[in-house]
């Protein structure tokens, strides 16, 4: 059995996915992020720099003591080692699709994330920021459908790559990018929807998913997501 912590976010939602499409068994530890549970110390064992999401595998990979694992990248990596499934085999395509999971985990995600931030959620909108991570979301996004042009998924055969960006190129609508623009990208994403292991994952807590920019962060989700205290202590008052 797999402990898995979890709130409805890009992030989260790759690990759900993955564990629906692997047909993993998991038990489900809610951990609100708008009420700070990812600072309390028990998750802070798990997950030292509280971070979700999170797994305890209690029979993991070689036996032994049950393994805490963080960071949703090596979640992935992981789960697919351990089930043998989704992760091309031979080192050749296994590396390069380490190398597209990797371009998600360091340039699609914090890329979406920080022009979700500015456009969407900072409360002073800096033109600056909002301007500069959207040209680099586009590009990345152009990147995408350029390696899209002639394969059904990102790396050939469904994987835990596409598991990996599908959560955040959803987040397009409000972050207002026309998928017309990508056509291989939409095309790409529209399949993968009729996924139902996919939907599973994706419908997890679907009770407390973000509207993503159409409400407000109350003054406690604030401090807790980003860090509103420490930036309100910046200014006189």
């Amino acid at each position: 059995m797999i402990d898995f912590y979890f709130w409805p976010t890009p992030n989260g939602w790759k690990v759900s996915i993955a564990l629906e499409e692997m047909e993993l068994p998991y038990n489900v530890i809610p951990v609100d992020i708008g009420r700070g549970a990812q600072f309390e110390p028990d998750f802070a064992r798990i997950s030292p720099s509280h971070r979700m999401p999170a797994i305890v595998d209690h029979e993991p990979i070689g036996g032994g003591s049950p393994l805490a694992l963080a960071e949703s990248g090596a979640i992935l990596l992981y789960l697919a080692e351990k089930t043998g499934c989704f992760l091309p085999a031979g080192s050749r395509r296994r590396y390069e699709a380490t190398q597209w999971l990797m371009w998600q985990m360091s340039q699609l995600g914090p890329a979406l994330g920080q022009h979700g931030h500015f456009a969407l959620y900072a409360e002073d909108k800096i033109p600056y920021a909002i301007g500069r991570y959207r040209r680099e979301t586009l590009r990345l996004f152009k990147v995408l459908d350029i390696q899209l042009e002639d394969k059904e998924h990102i790396c050939g055969e469904y994987s835990i790559v596409d598991m990996a960006c599908w959560p955040w190129v959803l987040t397009y609508k409000s972050q207002k990018i026309d998928l017309g623009d990508f056509p291989n990208v939409r095309r790409w994403y529209d399949l993968l929807k009729t996924r139902p292991a996919l939907r599973r994952g994706y419908d997890l807590f679907k009770e407390f998913r973000s509207k993503r920019g159409s409400e407000t962060p109350d003054a406690e989700a604030r401090v807790h997501l980003f860090g509103a205290a420490a930036q309100s202590d910046t200014h006189p008052g």
